[in-house]
């Protein structure tokens, strides 16, 4: 479905593109697509003057600061990641405008100064990208939803492990929480 609009006050929300999380080959698209076309919104929403926005996910190597409470999942045993798994991928790193948030759960709200800073901005909408939809970026568009943000979900700029649960989150929580549309309709209206 096209965007209808994209307000003067909108800004790229990217969720947890960093080296790590690239590892996962992605369903139904691969990381690589989602990097790819991630990198042009980005670039776009720079050159617009709007703000980018690039969330990391994080923890302590013992597991310190995970999130309390028992899960069907279970916790496992837990290994300290590899150096570096945390830090934003390369093609999006380095840009000193962009705003850097460090988040311990899966919403990029919880816990995090995301609402102040897109507040302290005048922001009114958010654009979503982002590994993986299913968890990040829905939790953090929901967690947008809830803050009073417009919401657009770039739905070609998003994977997920599971190509079902991408689905699902697209098809059937999407629709619901704003508005869905494509990496090329969202470069068409920053144009």
């Amino acid at each position: 479905m096209p965007l209808t609009t994209l307000d003067t006050r909108a800004a790229l929300v990217v969720v947890d593109l960093q080296h790590g999380i690239m590892r996962i080959p992605g369903a139904p698209y691969t990381t690589a697509e989602v990097l790819e076309r991630t990198v042009r919104l980005a670039d776009a929403f720079r050159a617009s003057g709007r703000p980018v926005v690039l969330v990391r996910v994080t923890t302590a190597a013992d597991g310190a600061d995970a999130t309390p409470g028992r899960t069907d999942a279970g916790t496992g045993p837990r290994t300290a990641p590899p150096e570096g798994w945390d830090r934003i991928v390369d093609e999006l790193a380095g840009h000193p405008e962009d705003i850097t948030v460090t988040k311990r759960n899966w919403s990029a709200f919880y816990g995090t100064d995301l609402d102040l800073q897109l507040r302290r901005r005048g922001i009114t909408q958010v654009v979503l990208t982002g590994v993986a939809t299913s968890i990040g970026v829905e939790s953090t568009a929901r967690a947008a939803h809830e803050h009073g943000y417009h919401v657009t979900l770039a739905t070609d700029a998003m994977t997920d492990m599971d190509g079902d649960a991408h689905r699902n989150s697209v098809e059937k929580i999407f629709p619901r929480l704003g508005e869905t549309t494509t990496t090329d309709d969202l470069l068409k209206q920053l144009g």
